[in-house]
This record gives C-alpha cells, structure tokens and sequence, in this order.
C-alpha cells in the first residue's frame, strides 16, 4: 500500500475500519517486496525503506546491502551509497570488487574526481577482466581530463569535501553527538570553511541547544560578515521560536540582498517560502527558472507552492509535474490539496500527519504549513524528534514520535485510522501524567489492542517478542490504557 499524505478530509475519515496485519518476517520477505517496488512500481523511496529493513535483519548479506547501494545512487544520495559499499568492503565482502566500481561513479557525481580516481584503479587492480573493466577505463579517461586542471590541493579538497558529506549524512540520520565531532574537527583543520560552522549550528540546534547554535552562527558573521547561508539559517531559527519582531526585521534586511550566485538565490528564495514570505520566494525562484536552472524536486516544491499562494495556478501546476516527476513520493502533497491548515487541526490530526509525512519523506509539507511553529512543548519535542528519527528521544513529545515509529514498524499496512486512534490514547496517557519513556511497551500494547478489537487473531507471547518486551509488561500497559 502505497502512503499518499494529504491533509484534506480523507485523512481523517473516521468511518473507515482501520486495517492492521501483524507480520514477523525474515530480511528475504522485505527484499522481495523492495525489488517489486523497484522494479515494477519505480517506486525508490519505498524500495529503500523496505531495503533498509532487510539489511537490518540480515545485516551481513551482501546482496541485500548492494542493492540498497544501487538504489541510493539512482537517488542521488551518492555519499549514503559510498557509505554502504564501504562496509562490504571492510567488513562483509571484500571480494566484491564491483565496489569499487560503483564506490568511483559515486565519488564522480559528487565531483570528488581524486578519490573516484583512487577506487577506479582499485577496480581496475583487483578486477582485470571484471564486468564493468571497460566501463571504468573510460572513467578513468574521463578523470584524468577533469583533474588536468586542478591545483596541488586538490587531494586535500577532497578530503574536506568527504568530512563534510559524512558530516551532513550523520546530521540527517540524527546521529548528532558524532555530527558535533566530525564538524569540530573540519573546523579545527579549516577554520575559514564557513559551510561547517552553518552545518554544526544546525546540529546543536537539532540537538536542542539552541544558544550554542545561535553562537555558531554569530561566529560565522564575526567573522565572514554577511554570510548570506548564516543570515538565512538564523531566520529560520527566529521563525521556529516564534519570535516575530526578529523574523520581521532579518526578513525585512534580507529581502533587501540581491545575490549574484545562482547558490544564494535558490538559498533565499527557500527560506522565504519556509517562513511563509511567499511573494519573496517567488521572486527568487521564478527568476531562477527563467534563466534555465534546472532544479531539483525541492527547488520546484517550493517554486510550486509560491505560485500557488500568489494566484498563479498554472505555473503552480507545471512546477508541480516537475516535483513529482523528479520524486514520485510527494504525489498528494500538491498545494491545491491543503484544505485544513495545521493550526485548525487536533494535535492528534496534526501528529498523525507529521508522523505520516516522515515515513514517505514529504517533510518540506510539514514545514511549509507552518509546523516548524508548534503550538506547545510537547508537539516541538514531537516535531524535533520527526525531523531527526535516529536520535535519542528526549521529552514527552520525542517519546510519542518513537513509539509512533514502533507501532508503524510492526505493521504490513494501516490507514490513517490506526495513528489517529493511537495518538488519542497517548494524548490521554501524557494528560494522566503517565511516564511515556517505555515507547515500545506503549506501542505493543496499542497494536495489541487494536488487533483484538479488529478480530485479528495474535497472541500477546509474539507481540511482546515483535516489540522487545515480556507478555507480563505487555499487559501492565494494556491495563494502563484500558484505565485512560
């Protein structure tokens, strides 16, 4: 079943049964699924999640492993490709020599020509008659044409060029104590590359420390005034604290900045549409189209719901064939689609959508409806913890998040319905001043539940192994939720 995340009615359409399969299955189960959403839905998104899922149970199989590296560079994640083929390398296979192969075409894309040189002639020395010899011979021609004109630093660029990579991959997977290190590190070594100083504002600011980020970014405009991605990034931070009078006067400064690099237009026209200045995104992005540059589905998103807002409806539409031809995934987000803004929604109508919106990597929905301005404590820890799934929930609302990813692991498919019905029983569980910390024994016992009220025939000893608990917390819980 594919997601499709909409905020109008049929999100919360309260007549439908929702529908839960329980399901404990090998990594074979996950990997056929994936290669049918690859192969026969086109569907990359949904593949890689399913793919993911197979190699954390087998975590050892190279094949699984690979295909998931194939799919991450049809994507365009070249660095999380490179990542995965460097464990079957060093740790699970290092005869697949084809690795290296792939590992060069991905340093390539990223323009990393020196290190794609380095893994192309490791392929070249363990594979002679390897099937993708000729393949890499002329990406070998093609190498040394590209570095005929590069400086003596080049191998050193490159380096700072992977550090950083690495650093925005572990920002992403919310690993940020090790995003922290890494960042200190590029900075220590290169203390000028402003673009380390922004990523690891934003990593304490992820993190919750919210003082050290805003100090990074007063660092950056110490010492490299005008630096138009701190500005930009301060901004948004203002905007997520609700502190409007700031917002005002930075938007106000900015909307007076006409950059020349095509870098920091794109750079203003997106945080104008974040912070909802939809007539100042505009003007950025539309004047970016009209000079040809061609954007990714993120650049059109944002191109998309600018146009739309400001009444030009066909250009909305063609900006928004361009989104969803460039990432299938965001099909139901279309601006025209929003009927029931955020703010008017329940918290729990507003947690399901968030919750959804994270699994099929619409987030920019999220932001764009003004989520980034969650309206209490609880649902900024929701937020917070949404935007970085892999860290450690800290508060209530992180605690809600995890235990909504639980449930959402443990089930082959479910409507809307399901996490509706979930985060009311939460909700009410947070309201009884019930320790939420337990998320997986919260989350068995929802799925539990639901099942026996459903029909569906599970037994309490496999739920409470699916979930990592005993069957004698499973029921302290149930018990817990039948007394809300």
């Amino acid at each position: 079943m594919k997601w499709r995340i909409s905020v109008g009615k049929q999100l919360f359409d309260r007549q439908q049964k929702a529908q839960v399969v329980p399901f404990f299955q090998n990594g074979s189960y996950y990997y056929r699924r994936a290669m049918k959403a690859y192969r026969m839905e086109r569907n990359l998104e949904r593949a890689s999640k399913l793919l993911k899922r197979a190699a954390a149970l087998e975590p050892d199989n190279p094949i699984f492993l690979s295909q998931l590296a194939m799919i991450y560079t049809e994507m365009g994640n070249y660095q999380e490709s490179n990542e995965i083929l460097s464990v079957i390398l060093e740790r699970v296979d290092p005869d697949m020599t084809d690795c290296h192969y792939f590992m060069a075409n991905n340093y390539a894309h990223l323009g990393l020509f020196h290190q794609a040189h380095k893994c192309a002639a490791a392929y070249s020395e363990k594979a002679p008659d390897g099937d993708f010899i000729e393949d890499n011979e002329e990406l070998l021609e093609l190498l040394m044409i590209e570095g005929e004109d590069e400086d003596p630093s080049f191998g050193d660029s490159d380096e700072l060029i992977i550090k950083q990579e690495t650093a925005r991959s572990l920002l992403e997977n919310g690993k940020l104590d090790e995003a922290i290190a890494l960042l200190h590190e590029i900075i220590e070594e290169f203390p000028e590359f402003w673009s380390a100083y922004n990523n690891l504002s934003l990593a304490y600011f992820y993190s919750g420390d919210v003082e050290k980020a805003k100090h990074y970014l007063e660092l950056v405009l110490e010492l490299n005034e005008g630096n138009l991605h701190a500005l930009c990034n301060l901004l948004v931070f203002y905007y997520y604290e609700r502190r409007d009078a700031q917002v005002k006067k930075l938007t106000d400064q900015l909307s007076s900045v006409h950059p020349i690099m095509i870098e920091h237009r794109y750079k203003l026209g997106a945080t104008f549409a974040l912070t909802g200045k939809y007539d100042l995104a505009f003007k950025w992005l539309r004047s970016l189209q009209r000079q040809g540059f061609e954007g990714d589905d993120t650049f059109y998103y944002w191109l998309a719901y600018s146009a739309w807002n400001l009444g030009h409806e066909d250009l909305a539409r063609t900006a928004w064939n361009r989104v969803v031809q460039e990432n299938p995934s965001k099909a139901g987000s279309e601006p025209w689609l929003q009927t029931k803004p955020l703010k008017a929604m329940t918290l729990k109508e507003r947690m399901t959508l968030i919750y959804l919106a994270s699994q099929s990597n619409q987030l920019e929905e999220i932001r764009h409806h003004h989520a980034l301005r969650p309206q209490s404590e609880l649902e900024k820890e929701f937020l917070k913890q949404s935007l970085l799934p892999g860290a450690k929930p800290d508060g209530a609302g992180a605690c809600l998040f995890t235990a909504a990813a639980a449930l959402g692991e443990n089930l082959d498919c479910a409507d809307e319905g399901v996490f509706l019905s979930f985060f009311e029983v939460m909700l009410k569980a947070h309201s009884a001043k019930h320790d939420l910390r337990n998320t997986s024994a919260w989350a068995a016992s929802v799925f539990y539940m639901i099942n026996e009220k459903n029909g569906t025939r599970v037994t309490k000893a496999e739920t409470a192994r699916a979930f990592g608990i005993s069957a004698a917390t499973l029921t302290k819980y149930e018990k817990l939720i039948k007394s809300l």
